[in-house]
């Protein structure tokens, strides 16, 4: 399977140099044309495309020298010989009208390919901007634990989406948010910065964690009640809220309806964290309610917390089947969390050959072994 998507890799760079090179290709294949043919043949079809399919791809400079190559070879053939019988005619001028007016064409598609792109850069900056704003890297120490996080857009240069992340050192331990708001976009955006204001605001004053969960329950809530349309009636978010206190070796945990985190010991053991009973994610109180109940897990020096959205277990290959990712970490050590998601990454982009449907956030959380000095 990895040889088949280096396969499929290397074919398709090879695709896109065939494609970058095609003007330059046309332009001689079509002075071959007319060398090749009896007069009442014409390459023209030939010399048009070129500058057209140079517009897109190539700077205006390049878009430009395409489009005078073309006419050149329009003209080639009545400038070769002196004859008078070769002097372009009503048929040949305008062939050489065509050719240019093509070109010039060209020349206005590649500019406003390029203020487009220009657009869409400035828009790329702003939405990076915003996402690290609103979703900012955590530190690589909080609480005395190491600490890495991954924010994987399913489409390349794409930053803003509904997952989201937040690790804080509060009075109670180091407590953390991983979470998925339904939809894309800037209403996800929105939901995203109300739950993570809401768990930096809980996380520090709440004495337990059903509290903290609580408090998200009711910021979406009125964050539903003031959006309207479909999000105001089928809007939610499924989040995981854990709390790690100092010095007793355990994680307490409460899971609203998403996917389970996984402990990683220092052997390579993996263990999904199921919680007891199933809970419906936060903004669906309406359809039921029932108290949060944390759960506690041991969690022992040199273990790995991996939290992680469902874009990870739903990533998918080329014949449909899902991404196990404790599968692929049973058995793995890794020096760190940060080696740990880069490693789970790459794999993940192997498993779906880079077409990834769905963003992903992932975080890992490393207690320390009992002798710092192992550490790397």
């Amino acid at each position: 399977m990895v040889g088949q998507r280096a396969e499929r890799g290397g074919s398709g760079i090879l695709v896109r140099r065939f494609v970058r090179a095609l003007p330059a290709l046309l332009v001689v294949g079509g002075v071959v044309y007319d060398v090749a043919t009896p007069p009442p043949f014409t390459a023209v079809p030939f010399f048009v495309a070129a500058p057209l399919i140079a517009a897109p791809l190539y700077t205006a400079a390049a878009t430009l020298l395409v489009g005078l190559f073309a006419v050149l070879a329009v003209l080639a053939p009545h400038l070769v010989t002196a004859l008078p019988e070769d002097v372009p005619g009503a048929a040949g001028a305008t062939e050489v009208v065509t050719v240019a007016t093509v070109g010039g064409l060209a020349l206005l598609i590649n500019r406003l390919v390029r203020r487009s792109g220009e657009r869409l850069e400035a828009s790329r900056v702003i939405a990076e901007t915003a996402q690290r704003a609103v979703l900012p890297v955590p530190a690589e120490r909080i609480g005395g634990l190491r600490v890495a996080a991954r924010y994987e857009a399913a489409q390349a240069d794409a930053f803003i989406g509904g997952d989201l992340f937040a690790v804080q050192d509060t009075p109670h331990g180091v407590r953390l948010v991983v979470g998925d708001v339904r939809g894309k976009g800037m209403g996800a955006v929105e939901a995203v910065a109300v739950v993570i204001g809401a768990f930096r605001e809980a996380a520090e004053h709440e004495s337990s964690l059903e509290a903290v969960v609580q408090r998200l329950e009711r910021a979406l809530a009125r964050e539903g009640t003031r959006r309207d349309g479909l999000d105001a009636v089928e809007g939610f978010t499924t989040a995981v809220v854990a709390e790690i206190p100092r010095g007793n070796g355990l994680v307490r945990i409460v899971n609203r309806g998403h996917p389970e985190p996984l402990l990683l010991d220092a052997a390579g053991g993996v263990a999904a964290l199921a919680p007891p009973e199933a809970a419906l994610p936060l903004g669906m109180g309406d359809l039921g309610a029932w108290p949060d109940r944390a759960y506690e897990v041991p969690y022992p020096p040199g273990a790995t917390l991996l939290f992680y959205t469902d874009g990870l277990t739903e990533a998918r290959d080329a014949r449909g089947t899902f991404y196990d990712p404790a599968r692929w970490l049973e058995g793995r050590v890794f020096r760190g969390p940060a080696r740990l998601l880069d490693a789970l990454v790459a794999d993940v982009r192997r498993h779906t050959g880079g077409g990834a449907t769905d963003d992903m956030a992932l975080l890992a959380i490393t207690r320390p072994p009992r002798h710092p000095h192992h550490l790397p």
